[in-house]
């Protein structure tokens, strides 16, 4: 380990209860783009899972995730992408 102490998000500085945070408006902020309805619950879950996912997409391109701003912007990307691989897997198509 390299002495950090590491959050929920797996960032420096990110612990559970802003992962929520972080989560509830990444969710919100991808429901809203992706024209969803999921309620509260389901955006902190979408948006928490979609953190995971967006993190895990910017190492693998190299792409440092840190603070706030660069969490929530990985989350609603990664909870984005969720959302679209669920409709395609569903058959969905809105617009």
């Amino acid at each position: 380990m390299d002495g950090h102490v590491y959050g929920a998000l797996g960032q420096p500085g990110v612990g559970l209860l802003m992962a929520i945070v972080i989560g509830a408006l990444a969710g919100w902020l991808a429901e809203r783009f992706m024209n969803s309805n999921m309620g509260l619950l389901g955006n902190i879950v979408l948006g928490i899972i979609g953190g995971v996912v967006g993190n895990f997409l910017a190492a693998q391109l190299h792409i440092p995730i840190f603070g706030f701003w660069r969490n929530l912007i990985s989350a609603t990307i990664g909870a984005v992408i969720i959302i679209a691989v669920v409709r395609a897997v569903r058959g969905e198509r809105r617009y």
